[in-house]
């Protein structure tokens, strides 16, 4: 089992690679999070009866001896088009299936595999009916770049033979016998790598930082503690391709001469922490992780942390303090945690976005790296796309790719009304007005740009916004997660945004006034300027953001007490247009409080005062005779 030297490693991924090339047809079936909640993992199953009762052999594992007749079945990760779950893909022919169920296990297994014909009723179909057999071909793949998540849906999420066979690991052997620490850490420096969890700064600086320190002790983290409303690129790398998290992070703790490892995962997350631990058991196994790795003499130990879910420990300091058992709350900076770390010891603090780029770039080289994204902002960037869009999902784009390409190309467009805005980077990032400028639409999304327009990319969270989102209620919304969320250490946090929530409730429930909008402002200047942590700075972005971009909204709620979306209930007053009503009194019966009244074949009228705004006479008169004003 174990894999003692570099000539082994490669003689494994010779052998790996045979088999798993032998393999007749393949079958992967997207075992990410969204595709089991809607049943893959019962697919799996029944895909797996169908081929034994055909007579065909069935790998479950990459086998030892390679066998031309047999049929590859796998669990993979996220495929990322999560908007057509759950997926499955054959291969070597590149199709993809969308929104399978169990009973088309028979079809696929008696067309695709056995006579090689496509299932035409589960292909892909855009909105003009044209259909797409492979998955590359589909517009929503198309433009999208893959590094980061290269191996996510394409492999044996459980498989560390399959990860093998494609080269994995050969990055870790690269880095233990062609390259010193220093040369690891110019590398990375070189390819412009910056952290993927929020701020975006240099990895490489980071690294050099903890292998400049005295301290012999050092630790490798990677944050997993992915809380953002809506986003799911960690989680998905997490599942579907485990060993690259472990071999980025692997390659840093040689380039900073590190010996110990964590991983922090928030326990919502059970799937990805079930496929990490089987990862770190099987690279154990094989010599992969623990002692004199490769016999190299170089040893790393690497071990999962579970988060209770708070939003603020995805900040390194608290971060760190969680995994030493203490309450997760931010400490003052300097000293940072390259110098004073968990246990207090030096720390190289990454996500796992970031150290998934780590092994593509140790093997390919730094100019190759850059020649994806602008200067500064190199690389690729995953982004969970979300809200009022056709095609929501998980997706990979270069960097500086533009908001109209990923909306419109790659998500097929807005949903349920006209764009009117995106907010990006999830409680710290900001909202976006596309309707009032072109300029927005056609912006490059890369650190550097985001930054120049009052956003940030964050974790990497992307919600499309259409023009019934009310952004006031969406200020309150990202205010009120933040609130709930606040560690509550420092004043300006603890309080400022509990205010803040205050006061946005009041302005959508129709009891704002222009001081309120005022104090807003300063509320949001004083906590972005006194907050201790990063999370309390960005705390109020959203507000900031809406106020700058959709002014014209509060002053709506506060002067005319009107939301212009139709969003907010308590802004909203139901009518009957008598001209309209047929007096049929489905209304009145439908109405819970007793609010409307009227005779039999006669307008009938609602009660202000009584009148709760459900909407249920809204949505239950057939003449379209009930409105909002």
């Amino acid at each position: 089992m174990r894999i003692n030297t570099r000539e082994e490693l490669i003689a494994k991924q010779k052998e790996y690679k045979a088999s798993l090339n032998s393999q007749k047809k393949q079958i992967l079936i997207c075992a990410g999070t969204g595709c089991v909640a809607g049943g893959s993992l019962n697919i799996y199953d029944r895909m797996k009866e169908i081929i034994e009762e055909k007579g065909l052999r069935c790998a479950v594992l990459l086998e030892k001896e390679p066998h031309d007749e047999s049929v590859g079945l796998k669990k993979s990760g996220c495929h990322g088009f999560c908007e057509m779950g759950p997926l499955l893909r054959i291969e070597p022919m590149g199709w993809l299936y969308v929104k399978v169920k169990v009973e088309d296990c028979e079809e696929i297994v008696e067309k695709s595999i056995v006579h090689d014909e496509v299932v035409e009723h589960l292909v892909y179909q855009d909105h003009t009916l044209k259909s797409y057999v492979k998955q590359e071909d589909i517009p929503f793949y198309k433009k999208q770049t893959r590094i980061a998540l290269e191996y996510c849906g394409r492999i044996n999420a459980e498989s560390i033979a399959e990860y093998i066979a494609l080269g994995g690991y050969s990055a870790v052997a690269k880095a233990l016998f062609d390259m010193t620490p220093q040369e690891i850490v110019d590398e990375i420096s070189e390819a412009s790598l910056r952290g993927r969890g929020g701020g975006g700064f240099p990895a490489g600086r980071k690294w050099q930082q903890v292998l400049n320190q005295p301290e012999e002790e050092r630790y490798i983290v990677c944050n997993g503690d992915e809380g953002d409303p809506g986003a799911f690129m960690d989680r998905s790398m997490m599942e579907g391709e485990p060993h690259r998290v472990i071999e980025g992070m692997l390659i840093a703790a040689i380039a900073t001469r590190a010996h110990h490892g964590y991983i922090y995962v928030r326990a919502e997350y059970p799937l990805a922490v079930e496929r990490l631990q089987k990862a770190i058991d099987k690279a154990m196994d094989r010599g992969l992780l623990g002692k004199d790795i490769l016999g190299s003499g170089f040893d790393f130990d690497l071990h999962i942390s579970q988060g209770a879910g708070a939003f603020v420990c995805g900040e390194g300091s608290a971060l760190t303090t969680s995994i030493e058992g203490n309450r997760g709350m931010p400490r003052v900076k300097p000293p940072r945690t390259v110098e004073h770390g968990l246990f207090d010891k030096p720390t190289v603090l990454n996500n796992v976005e970031t150290f998934c780029n780590v092994p593509p770039i140790i093997l390919n080289g730094a100019e190759w790296y850059k020649g994806y994204g602008p200067d500064k902002n190199h690389g690729t960037k995953a982004f969970a796309l979300t809200g009022n869009v056709q095609n929501t999902g998980l997706i990979e784009v270069p960097m500086g790719t533009t908001l109209r390409e990923v909306i419109f190309d790659i998500g097929g467009g807005v949903k349920g009304g006209d764009f009117k805005a995106v907010q990006i980077g999830g409680p710290s990032g900001g909202c976006l007005c596309i309707s009032a400028t072109e300029d927005h639409l056609d912006m490059k999304l890369d650190f550097d740009s985001l930054k120049k327009v009052g956003a940030m990319i964050g974790s990497g969270g992307l919600v499309v916004m259409n023009d019934k989102s009310c952004m006031v209620e969406v200020a309150r919304f990202f205010m009120n997660f933040t609130q709930n969320e606040s560690c509550g250490k420092c004043v300006p946090c603890r309080e400022g945004t509990k205010r803040m929530l205050e006061l946005l409730t009041d302005i959508t429930e129709g009891r704002g006034t222009m001081e309120h909008i005022e104090l807003l402002e300063k509320l949001a200047d004083t906590i972005s300027a006194t907050a201790l942590c990063g999370l309390g700075k960005t705390a109020a972005s959203p507000v900031i953001s809406t106020l700058k971009y959709f002014r014209e909204e509060y002053i709506a709620h506060v002067v005319d007490k009107k939301c212009p979306a139709g969003q907010c209930k308590a802004l909203m007053t139901l009518q009957i247009d008598p001209d309209l009503c047929r007096g049929c009194t489905k209304c009145a019966r439908m109405c819970p409080v007793g609010a409307i009244s009227g005779k039999v074949k006669e307008p009938h009228v609602i009660d202000p005062a009584k009148c709760i705004k459900c909407g249920a006479c809204k949505d239950g008169c057939s003449f379209g005779a009930v409105m909002e004003v």
